[in-house]
């Protein structure tokens, strides 16, 4: 996240940012700004997902990382993002946990958490 235009957005739920936790991006003097792309508890999608954005003051001009529990609904965000005309967008493959291990958990095989990348408890 050295790049000055660079925007970490996590789109996960409320609950997966107090309970599973948050991208830690002190050392880079940046927070990450969290937008939900679905809501609970029926997980539809946020209608207003593009108006936060533009309140997080995220402009198409910036390079805008989403970031999600294993990639699908970051993948769908940097989507809309993209039609929305946010030229330059990614999605952050595997997400903050990752796949699911051979026993069913997350956060062991890839992802933010099991690369070693930091993290806080939300």
């Amino acid at each position: 996240m050295s790049n000055p235009s660079a925007i970490l957005c996590d789109v996960r739920t409320q609950a997966e940012w107090n309970f599973v936790g948050l991208p830690d991006l002190v050392q880079t003097g940046k927070h990450p700004v969290l937008i939900q792309w679905q809501m609970l508890p029926a997980m539809e999608v946020n209608p207003k997902f593009l108006d936060a954005l533009a309140s997080a003051q995220v402009t198409p001009e910036h390079h805008v990382y989403f970031i999600c529990r294993s990639g699908a609904r970051s993948m769908a965000a940097a989507q809309a993002a993209k039609a929305a005309g946010f030229a330059h967008v990614y999605n952050v493959k595997d997400g903050f946990e990752g796949p699911l291990d051979p026993r069913g958990h997350r956060g062991h095989v890839a992802g933010w958490k099991a690369e070693g990348l930091p993290w806080r408890q939300g």
